[in-house]
């Protein structure tokens, strides 16, 4: 880590090493077909004018500012004018429900907040209705509404030049006022089950998670950086500022649905993603070359074992003989080097989080070349905990504990931490914080992380399962049904799983298909259907997905394996309510809203087991 950068214990000592001098294009935006860049310069101008303008409404200290908005350089340009202001932001994910976000910024105490524009306005306009405290909106695009409460991000800022210009001194002030210990966020996670909980970050929790990540991962000004996911999430975020302290390139991709196009035009070196991307872009791989013939589709399947194979041995660090370094040199000109072209050509590494990575999957990216470095954290952790490296990338893990970050394991399975990254607590819910934070006889606070894992004799991290989502059989048996949904998801032919069996007998699976995939095997068979209903019906479609279940979990124990399955339509999906923000499964929330068919499932394999007894 470079000298400097050590003495930065705040977001806005953060913000003066990313503009200490220019750079012309350190944020991206694309707009009419074309990116446009915005020099480092610009962007303290814009923080400054923001901060100022904030100041000049009456924000002060130690305030709360909501902002709902999708990832674009203004919501950057809001989040570090909050924080230069010496106030504290609380951002709103763009999927959560309305009642979600009443209940936010009522908590909250929220008087002003910005918001991106007419459809989010229109998305959240009761919630908002319903906020006599609420007194300023700050749109970044045009609204059309009568509500004297709206003014623009443009009217914002020219506030904040007016009133700099009457107290020049004034923006120095409040920056110089800003302390480690300050509130920088209050982030609400809905987590699985209960209401949203407000955890309190700090500049000191973030700043020093962003150090000790730069220590692994030192991006540069040379860098190119493509950002899609949620600046409302923390992961995210915390890379952002990480990309911006090594004053690389950010580009902000233009929507999920755009990363694809967006990765070939920018070619980044890095990019922080879910599972779930790469997961698609697997299965997009492989149903493009079944529907290029029998031929391709092989070559395809073929290359990807190879990759496999060879990031098996490449990552213990064993040694490769010569016949399988010459496939493995094939698949890289057949397949591989495709695979890397379409994600642009010169990715270093992918960073991913937020849910568990299949073994299979990093080794088939391992060994295309396209290393993913798989982490672990909470919100609560600022995020990150732990975090495999460059060079020191162990598959299957999540990676040693980051500098200044212990990780222990407590007597029942359950990772406990201990860092400066730990949040002070959940905003208004001391009981929910006596339970998440626990000092120690040396005074030492750890966090109760709420999942399962073990370390290896080297103290790389293995999560297993949510402590909260392990299924508890009606015979005792208690069953981890992360790793068998893990398992099952290496299909081709699926989407989403949920394991379901708490107080059952044997534990059964909902699965929502890969419907590309499906119907392709459809025509394949020659089965006939003229709705998705009725081909999910279908006795054979079924017997296939129970074979495929059956094919991807040999290795588990009597009682975990599932007896039944049952065909999703519709994808889980966050505005539903049945995946939180992180995109993480609310197990219960499913349960219930299929137990019509889930009863209907356990009744039908109660009266095939009586059958076979009578």
């Amino acid at each position: 880590m470079a000298g400097p950068e050590r003495e930065i214990q705040t977001l806005v000592g953060l913000l003066n090493a990313a503009v200490a001098k220019e750079k012309r294009d350190l944020l991206n935006y694309k707009r009419d077909g074309a990116w446009h860049p915005i020099a480092a310069s610009e962007l303290a101008e814009k923080v400054r004018a923001t901060a100022m303008g904030l100041e000049a409404l009456g924000v002060r200290a130690g305030d709360h500012v909501g902002l709902l908005s999708e990832n674009r350089p203004e919501w950057t340009m809001a989040d570090l004018g909050i924080l230069n202001c010496a106030a504290a932001d609380v951002p709103i994910h763009t999927t959560q429900a309305e009642a979600q976000v009443h209940y936010i910024l009522n908590d909250a105490g929220v008087r002003v907040m910005f918001i991106s524009g007419q459809t989010q306005y229109n998305r959240v306009r009761e919630a908002l209705n319903d906020m006599p405290k609420l007194r300023t909106i700050i749109a970044f695009d045009r609204i059309e509404a009568d509500d004297e409460r709206l003014i623009s991000f443009d009217e914002l800022q020219k506030r904040g030049r007016e009133a700099d210009a009457a107290e020049p001194n004034l923006y120095e002030t409040l920056r110089r006022s800003v302390r480690p210990n300050n509130l920088a966020t209050l982030i609400y996670t809905s987590g699985t089950t209960g209401e949203p909980k407000g955890v309190m970050l700090t500049h000191r929790n973030l700043v020093s998670n962003v150090l000790a990540n730069r220590q692994s991962l030192p991006v540069g000004e040379d860098d190119v950086i493509l950002s899609f996911l949620p600046l409302s999430h923390i992961f995210e975020r915390t890379g952002f500022y990480l990309y911006l302290l090594g004053r690389a390139s950010i580009h902000y991709a233009e929507s999920i649905e755009m990363v694809g196009q967006n990765l070939a035009e920018v070619r980044p070196h890095y990019m922080t993603s879910v599972p779930r991307v790469f997961e698609k872009i697997h299965a997009r791989i492989i149903d493009q070359a079944e529907k290029e013939g029998k031929l391709k589709a092989a070559i395809a399947k073929w290359a990807m074992a190879v990759g496999a194979e060879w990031a098996a041995l490449d990552n213990k660090g064993q040694r490769i003989g010569l016949p399988l370094r010459i496939r493995h040199a094939l698949a890289t000109k057949l397949v591989f080097s495709k695979l890397r072209a379409r994600v642009g050509g010169r990715i270093k590494c992918f960073i991913s989080g937020g849910a568990p990575l299949s073994v299979e999957l990093a080794g088939i990216f391992y060994g295309a070349g396209l290393p993913i470095l798989q982490g672990y954290g909470l919100t609560e952790s600022s995020p990150v905990i732990t975090a495999n490296m460059p060079g020191n990338n162990r598959l299957g893990s999540v990676g040693k504990a980051i500098p200044g970050v212990t990780v222990k394991i407590a007597e029942d399975g359950e990772i406990l931490c201990h860092g400066p990254n730990m949040m002070l607590g959940y905003y208004n819910k001391p009981e929910a914080t006596a339970e998440a934070l626990e000092m120690d006889e040396w005074g030492r606070v750890w966090l109760h992380t709420g999942d399962i894992g073990h370390l290896d004799e080297d103290d790389f991290l293995y999560v297993t399962d949510r402590k909260k989502d392990l299924i508890k059989t009606s015979g005792g048996k208690y069953i981890a049904p992360q790793p068998i949904e893990s398992e099952i998801k290496r299909s081709r032919f699926v989407n989403q799983v949920v394991v379901i069996g708490d107080q059952r007998k044997f534990p059964v699976a909902l699965i929502v298909p890969q419907m590309d995939a499906l119907k392709s095997y459809a025509g394949l068979k020659g089965i006939a259907y003229t709705d998705p209903q009725q081909l999910l019906a279908h006795p054979r479609i079924i017997d296939l997905i129970e074979r495929q279940v059956d094919k991807f979990t040999p290795e588990l124990a009597h009682y975990e394996k599932i007896k039944a399955v049952a065909l999703l339509e519709h994808e889980l999906t966050i505005e539903s309510g049945e995946l939180t923000p992180t995109l993480k499964v609310k197990r219960r929330v499913v349960a219930e809203r299929y137990k019509t068919l889930i009863d209907r499932l356990y009744a039908e394999q109660e009266e095939r087991y009586a059958v076979k007894q009578g």
